[in-house]
């Protein structure tokens, strides 16, 4: 596993099972059980906090990684891969970040 790929996850109920971003750095990876995500959705709201993703990011669909919604998970929940962002798109992630977090 390696900060930028997107995976599938399986979220407790009410929720589903669902592409995930791996925010964690990776020089830590290896010494945790636990990463930092961002749930990938189909509900684009085009706000700041989102980074749109479409079939050249290597998804099915079009999509965002929403980050307002990053959440701690268990790595042992974490399933396949199913794409890699590019460096680009993670500096688009980081700002997103910075705008949901209100940091500057």
């Amino acid at each position: 596993m390696q900060q930028g790929e997107i995976r599938w996850y399986k979220f407790q109920a009410p929720d589903k099972k669902r592409p995930i971003l791996i925010l964690t750095r990776d020089s830590i990876l290896d010494y945790l059980g636990e990463m930092t995500v961002a749930p990938v959705t189909s509900t684009i709201r085009d706000i700041p906090s989102e980074v749109f993703l479409s079939t050249e990011d290597g998804v099915k669909k079009d999509c965002v990684v929403n980050l307002d919604h990053i959440q701690t998970v268990s790595k042992k929940k974490i399933g396949a891969r199913l794409t890699s962002l590019s460096r680009n798109k993670m500096k688009s992630v980081g700002q997103a970040i910075r705008f949901a977090l209100d940091i500057a």
